[in-house]
């Protein structure tokens, strides 16, 4: 694998985007799905986000720009829920699936090269429960064996990493062994990464302490943050405290607050983050700072405007 071309680095991360957290607070993006519902899109299938790299991929490209225009510093590519095996299962072959991983990082790429200033491309890389499409990448337990959960990420953050990203967002990752999996292939690529678990209070969804896996990933010197995504807003605090503990800089992306009813399929009550809440969140020590499902363009837009991360 090969890192981002040009520069030198920060803290392992690219030039820019490391000083800057160490400057201060870095806004993400929300939840791209979020963005891409509001536009009128039907994601009610398997594939998810990802079948937009096939279908509509100005789309893909207009709901990044439209983060990037409430604010957001990094956007998070569509490749979370691309896989190999996935996208085979729709007739696709490895060519065609490594070139819609490389198709993501183009369109987000395009998206930031239509904003002023410092802006960064997160290239996502969704946990092996994702493609299951059956809620696993919140339980975790897969039944598998690490070489197996290696032989299924190895494969995506090769082509990731060559498509030129500025950081991986490992994300959504359920359980210790996984992680394990994912760091065995970033170990020694010179390729930034942030890692973010699925959880609940102070474990992973599987249910290890998330300070045990946070000190396993801190031991790995390209990831530079570690912390929660696709959480209760309500569990990120003690994320952040873990991640600290273990010598990193945080990130944390939760969902909005609001109850998904898989029953029903649909979302319940109302939002119970804010920008309050984010700013106990870097007063802690979160120095990425985003939103997940349910938070759209205009969420973000209040982060930015309460949070005002400094011009680099």
């Amino acid at each position: 694998m090969t890192a981002r071309r040009g520069g030198t680095s920060v803290e392992g991360a690219p030039v820019g985007l490391g000083r800057a957290m160490a400057d201060g607070v870095v806004l993400l993006d929300g939840g791209l799905s979020t963005a891409l519902e509001a536009a009128g899109h039907d994601l009610s299938d398997e594939l998810w986000t990802a079948r937009l790299l096939l279908e509509a991929p100005d789309a893909v490209r207009a709901a990044h720009t439209a983060f990037l225009d409430a604010g957001a510093q990094v956007v998070i590519t569509a490749g979370y829920q691309v896989s190999f095996e996935g996208f085979a299962r729709r007739g696709l072959t490895h060519v065609e699936t490594a070139g819609l991983l490389r198709r993501s990082v183009r369109l987000a790429r395009e998206a930031v090269a239509g904003v002023d200033g410092p802006r960064w491309v997160a290239a996502s890389v969704g946990p092996y429960g994702a493609v299951l499409a059956d809620g696993s990448e919140y339980r975790g337990r897969y039944g598998l064996s690490t070489r197996r959960l290696v032989e299924f990420h190895r494969p995506r953050i090769e082509v990731l990493t060559e498509a030129g990203v500025d950081v991986l967002a490992v994300e959504t990752i359920p359980d210790r062994q996984e992680v394990e999996a994912v760091l065995e292939v970033v170990a020694g690529s010179g390729v930034p990464v942030w890692l973010s678990c699925s959880a609940r209070g102070t474990s992973t969804c599987a249910g290890q302490p998330l300070e045990a896996v946070f000190a396993d990933a801190a031991s790995v010197p390209e990831v530079i943050a570690v912390g929660v995504n696709c959480c209760d807003p309500g569990d990120v605090e003690a994320a952040v405290v873990a991640a600290r503990a273990a010598g990193k800089s945080a990130v944390v992306y939760p969902n909005s607050g609001e109850r998904w009813d898989a029953r029903a399929r649909s979302w319940s009550g109302g939002p119970t983050a804010g920008a309050g809440s984010a700013r106990r969140w870097v007063e802690a020590g979160a120095r990425l700072v985003g939103g997940c499902c349910r938070t759209g363009p205009a969420d973000i837009a209040a982060l930015a405007d309460h949070l005002r991360p400094t011009p680099h």
